[in-house]
């Protein structure tokens, strides 16, 4: 009996063990539960603030690049609208020379058809004066040679309008191309847009605590009397005004569309592309810097600002911001061209 006792008392501490722990057991399997990520166990850690400033970045460089991408294709559209147009007249100048060319060649055959074969022995027999009727023959004749360079002309203007035909409707096959291209190139910025605004940017800022560097009026002086610097002196006019691709003004703009806007206003024209303000003047040493100066940015040129001095430009930095002054020093330099004094 006292081994049944024993042995009753054994089984009740070793199931009070097996309880206790099971409860230790419970207690760990929630603690991790609680601590562990909603997903995947092995999910990977967040990135950190830095990452996430990276990221950042590197999606605005992405949304800079491609909206300067989409101010190229537009000035390639502008270029083939222009070449359609072109060809459109030519075309339709063509085809109402030929359609001259043929009411004349019709009165030269209807003419020589008149006047030619037995008709003209019965006129030379019956004429009262037969150096009218050599005059009228002579003038019969040039006519008829005439008929002749009419219908070698009529065979050019026929393939001059079959050629401005076919120019007129390569031209608007491009622009269509074109066209599509800049819609697929604006879906993707938008979307960019968005994901780096949702996803990223506003993340990053709400873990940081911070709002971010609030972007102030700068009363700058700019010397000097040239045209570059009165487009300096204008784009400083604009600060505060928001980043917006594609746009030059007058309510908002991209990095390329505020330099074409302050140059406009001293009557200098400047395409809406940073590829091609590259080539708008001369290329100068970052030691020779002066305001109003155009000044480039990474290896493929995306970014442009007008110099002001000291090391600063001001220029339209990225979606979410607004105009502003900046260091140079920021980003990556390219090279700068200077397009007027």
């Amino acid at each position: 009996m006292m081994r049944m006792r024993g042995h009753r008392g054994a089984g009740r501490h070793a199931r009070t063990r097996r309880s206790g722990l099971l409860g230790v057991v419970s207690l760990t399997v929630a603690a991790t539960l609680l601590a562990a990520p909603v997903g995947s166990a092995s999910a990977d850690p967040k990135p950190s603030l830095q990452d996430l400033a990276k990221q950042v970045e590197k999606m605005h460089n992405d949304i800079e690049t491609l909206s300067e991408q989409y101010n190229g294709q537009r000035e390639k559209l502008k270029t083939a609208k222009k070449a359609a147009d072109a060809a459109q007249k030519t075309l339709s100048t063509s085809e109402s020379d030929l359609a001259a060319k043929r009411a004349k060649a019709a009165a030269l055959a209807q003419n020589a058809y008149i006047t030619g074969g037995f008709s003209k022995a019965l006129a030379f027999t019956a004429s009262r004066n037969p150096e009218d009727f050599l005059n009228r023959a002579a003038t019969t004749f040039a006519l008829e040679q005439q008929q002749g360079q009419e219908v070698v002309q009529l065979a050019k203007a026929m393939d001059a309008a079959k050629r401005a035909r076919a120019g007129a409707k390569s031209r608007i096959d491009e622009v269509q191309t074109i066209v599509s291209d800049l819609d697929a190139k604006r879906d993707k910025i938008t979307k960019l847009v968005t994901k780096v605004e949702s996803n990223l940017f506003r993340r990053a800022l709400g873990e940081a605590g911070q709002p971010g560097t609030r972007a102030t009026r700068v009363n700058l002086p700019v010397p000097g009397d040239g045209k570059a610097a009165a487009a300096v002196r204008w784009a400083l006019s604009q600060q505060l005004k928001p980043y917006v691709w594609g746009a030059a003004g007058p309510s908002s703009y991209d990095c390329s569309g505020l330099v074409m806007a302050a140059y406009r206003q001293v009557g200098i024209s400047l395409p809406h592309y940073t590829g091609s303000q590259w080539t708008a003047g001369t290329h100068i040493d970052r030691s020779d810097l002066r305001p109003g100066d155009l000044v480039f940015f990474y290896n493929d040129l995306h970014h442009v600002g007008l110099y002001l001095g000291g090391g600063m430009m001001i220029h339209a930095p990225r979606t979410g911001d607004v105009v502003r002054i900046a260091s140079i020093a920021n980003r990556p330099f390219a090279g700068a061209v200077r397009v007027a004094d």
